[in-house]
């Protein structure tokens, strides 16, 4: 009997992985930690999209649901998270090529290979992989001929204090501390409504936080926006505007722009936050802003989108590898280190860039990115679709990878290693060159951001996120 090939994560990246498998005719088991398959998403799922279904979803996944009658939504609409799970990832999950193969509520403790520890080199290749997994409080055991990392990183998010270590008193005022993106102008509306929030990022995901705030500011005009950012300058936030090619990404950093001029909340930065401590019922944040000393007092709650990192803990006994610096596959450093450009647009890549150490291991979607914050969701599809191809032994297909991010508008790029930055429409070289692509990329195909830090809040009733 074939053994499966394992997949770990059932977000949209693992379900594409079955459903390439399932077109070439595979086995394949896939393991979830939550219990359903999006469970990651659907924490994030009262947050719209940048771009509209058509752009959401695995071209093999939409083909085997269409063969099923699904009732395929508007491709023309832009989804919540909530829609992505419930329109497409769910109905996906119960089909029938899908659904006996799916297990969910399996935290996976261990990968290695069978009766071989990561030390002994001979006859490696020839053994299977075993996954230890905890299911209902009961350990398995799981035996298959390749595993596939799709279990993201949204679980492991980064800490407030600065230097990527927890400050100072943070873990004791957990209770007042939310990582991610809270439904704050919804189901936890109570818990912000009129209390002074204070909101440390920079990326997406913190301005999606600003606007849901100022929103609940409209109604609640006691409710205090607080925004500390460890950026050099707030403009490094605002984005390509209008020249972004996804509109609607382009329209968080045209509102965020408008808040802040308009004076509906109070910027820090660059902020560096050490210590969090509580006194008279509230909380004080303590660190350094431009050299100084930096306090601020009174604050109620804290939100925190500072990004996120992949956990590794369960993969020591395999041979891989990541970046020292991102945590990311190391042959992608260099296209998604935002220390040299922060566009988001990445050269075409496949099995080849994810290749492990350990043959058919590989890690892939947001995982495969580590601590960079631009992965889009196409990516992974193309990611998926060559790496599988690979593992039947189709190295054509799997060399032809084709995609094309959508430009930003803006990108920050280093300028020969020298420290110094230029603002550029794209990642280009400083002399202009006449082009339509980014990065060198020839055009080819549009992708979708897919997680939480790259989406933007429902709904957008007006430029100025004030009405």
């Amino acid at each position: 009997m074939k053994l499966p090939v394992a997949i770990i994560g059932g977000g949209p990246v693992g379900l594409a992985a079955a459903a390439q498998l399932i077109n070439r005719g595979e086995p394949f088991v896939i393991l979830e930690a939550g219990s359903q398959v999006g469970s990651s998403v659907l924490e994030w799922g009262h947050v719209r999209m940048f771009s509209p279904w058509e752009y959401n979803m695995d071209k093999t996944a939409v083909t085997l649901l269409s063969k099923h009658g699904w009732d395929a939504p508007d491709p023309n609409d832009i989804p919540t998270g909530k829609d992505l799970v419930e329109k497409y990832m769910q109905p996906l999950a119960d089909l029938p090529e899908l659904a006996p193969f799916i297990h969910v509520n399996c935290k996976v403790i261990s990968v290695g290979k069978k009766d071989i520890d990561k030390m002994k080199t001979k006859g490696r290749d020839q053994v299977p992989f075993v996954i230890h997994y905890e299911q209902n409080g009961q350990q398995q055991t799981l035996e298959a001929r390749a595993v596939i990392d799709a279990s993201g990183t949204w679980k492991h998010p980064n800490p407030v204090g600065s230097g990527g270590i927890v400050a100072k008193g943070e873990s004791e005022a957990s209770n007042r501390i939310t990582y991610g993106i809270p439904d704050v102008y919804g189901k936890q509306r109570d818990r912000y409504a009129g209390k002074k929030v204070l909101v440390v990022g920079s990326g997406h995901s913190a301005i999606n936080t600003i606007l849901e705030l100022n929103r609940l500011k409209n109604e609640v005009p006691s409710t205090e926006i607080v925004w500390a950012l460890r950026k050099k300058s707030i403009q490094e936030t605002y984005g390509g505007g209008d020249a972004d090619q996804l509109p609607a990404r382009g329209a968080l950093g045209t509102s965020i722009k408008n808040l802040v001029e308009n004076g509906r909340l109070t910027v820090y930065t660059p902020v560096q936050i050490q210590e969090i401590s509580n006194q008279s019922d509230v909380l004080v944040i303590r660190g350094r802003m431009n050299g100084e000393a930096f306090q601020l007092e009174g604050v109620n709650e804290i939100i925190t989108n500072t990004g996120s990192r992949p956990d590794t803990h369960f993969l020591r006994e395999v041979r891989y590898q990541v970046d020292p610096a991102i945590e990311c596959v190391p042959a992608l450093a260099d296209l998604i280190d935002p220390n040299i450009h922060s566009c988001g647009t990445v050269r075409p890549h496949g099995e080849a860039e994810l290749r492990q150490a350990e043959k058919d291991f590989y890690i892939v979607g947001m995982k495969s990115y580590g601590r960079a914050p631009t992965f889009l969701l196409a990516t992974g599809y193309e990611q998926v679709r060559s790496v599988v191809a690979a593992l039947v032994g189709d190295w054509d297909a799997a060399k032809r990878v084709e995609l094309h991010l959508p430009e930003t508008g803006v990108c920050s790029i280093s300028n020969a290693g020298l420290g110094l930055q230029e603002e550029s429409s794209c990642c280009a070289p400083t002399t202009p060159v006449k082009s339509n692509s980014c990065c060198g990329v020839e055009p080819q195909k549009v992708s979708e951001q897919v997680i939480a830090s790259s989406c933007t809040p429902q709904p957008v009733k007006s430029s100025n996120c004030c009405g």
